[in-house]
């Protein structure tokens, strides 16, 4: 089958399915809200593109969430199965994770001014259930496995070298086996003793993660640069850790962090500042790494002349400033029409966008779908 990776309409929120050569399916983040007039069913459009097990249960082999915001994990309690594999209702229909890819960092800093929501809890339970049973037995079978995404404070996961991703390795396996990607750990870093209280808050604490999509028998045919809602204190500290290798940064994909907000590239008010703000030569180098014909995605509402962040205005005006050069583009999913996921194919030749599935009659009379898109 051919790679590809679908980008959910969920607003101001995060939601992606990469679905790889071999077929194994990793989700990043999730933002299920009740469908409306102007919100998909996006939980219908991820049930259909999910295979079921002997079991008969739909799953995905991977979830990695980010950080634990609401508009990154709202539904998973409601869509999808927590707890022992065996557990599983028929009734409920719930979707298994074999292996969830967690970072505990990111709870650890939660501040007592932001409350964890619900389905947060769920998560962090949910691991530490995971990861318990690890010390116990090893590593589990599918619906039991877990990837800590960085290490703990205390020597807390000291313990757990099977299953843990320190910053800057690398790692190609998928429920225990090899799979179509490489993919690097970049933050979240460990905390210094002279972080300020901002550094350690649960966005900047977000999984910051490059992913390198096999195809056609190429192992880097597209790279892809997730950053959560990564705000500029930490893309400028992972500029200076990786200035002078810069290749760890190089994207043909990026996600525009925070849902295209301008705190990701300047510590500077847009509200306050406006045009006045100053952007941060760091920040915006670490997320300048663009490669030929490079595309950045805005998961957003869409990106309006005003006052608002996220998406902001400005922010947009610099993603498209960083891709012109390598004749790239800039992609708000809001701004697409109908209520279909916007969804990008990984070939030999790298990413393209999907063109969407027409009628023969439709084909015919408007030449839609006979041809595929340039890359870009």
């Amino acid at each position: 089958m051919t790679a590809s990776t679908v980008h959910f309409r969920v607003g101001n929120g995060d939601m992606a399915l990469i679905e790889l050569e071999d077929g194994r399916t990793i989700l990043v983040d999730v933002n299920a809200r009740q469908p409306g007039a102007d919100i998909p069913d996006v939980v219908a459009q991820l049930r259909k593109r999910l295979k079921r097990d002997a079991s008969g249960r739909l799953y995905l082999d991977a979830f990695l969430l980010t950080h634990p915001d609401q508009d990154h994990c709202r539904g998973l309690r409601e869509h999808f199965h927590l707890g022992p594999p065996e557990t599983w209702s028929k009734a409920a229909d719930k979707i298994v994770i074999r292996e969830m890819w967690s970072s505990p960092i990111v709870f650890r800093r939660a501040s007592r001014d932001h409350k964890l929501c619900e389905d947060a809890d769920a998560w962090a339970c949910e691991a530490r259930r995971r990861v318990k049973r690890f010390r116990a037995f090893g590593i589990g079978t599918d619906g039991e496995r877990i990837r800590i995404m960085g290490e703990d404070v205390d020597g807390k996961t000291d313990d757990l070298g099977p299953i843990l991703v320190k910053v800057d390795e690398e790692f190609s396996s998928i429920c225990g086996a090899t799979g179509r990607f490489k993919a690097r750990l970049i933050a979240p870093m460990p905390a210094s003793d002279d972080e300020e209280d901002e550094i350690l808050s649960k966005n900047n604490s977000s999984v910051i993660l490059g992913l390198a999509i096999q195809a056609d028998g190429y192992a880097d045919a597209s790279r892809y640069l997730f950053g959560g809602d990564a705000e500029v204190g930490i893309w400028e500290r992972v500029w200076d850790r990786n200035k002078g290798r810069k290749h760890v940064l190089e994207y043909d994909v990026l996600i525009a962090p925070h849902h295209c907000s301008w705190r990701s590239l300047s510590g500077d008010s847009w509200s306050d500042y406006g045009e006045d703000a100053e952007v941060s030569e760091a920040a915006r180098s670490a997320l300048g790494q663009a490669r030929s014909g490079a595309e950045v995605i805005a998961s957003s509402k869409k990106v309006k002349d005003d006052h608002d962040d996220p998406p902001c205005i400005r922010a947009k005006r610099e993603y498209e400033d960083i891709v012109e050069p390598q004749k790239g583009t800039f992609t708000c999913i809001a701004d697409r029409s109908g209520s279909d996921p916007y969804e990008i194919e990984v070939t030999h030749a790298g990413h393209k966008p999907k063109r969407p599935t027409v009628s023969a009659t439709v084909a015919a009379s408007t030449g839609l779908g006979a041809t595929p898109l340039p890359h870009g």
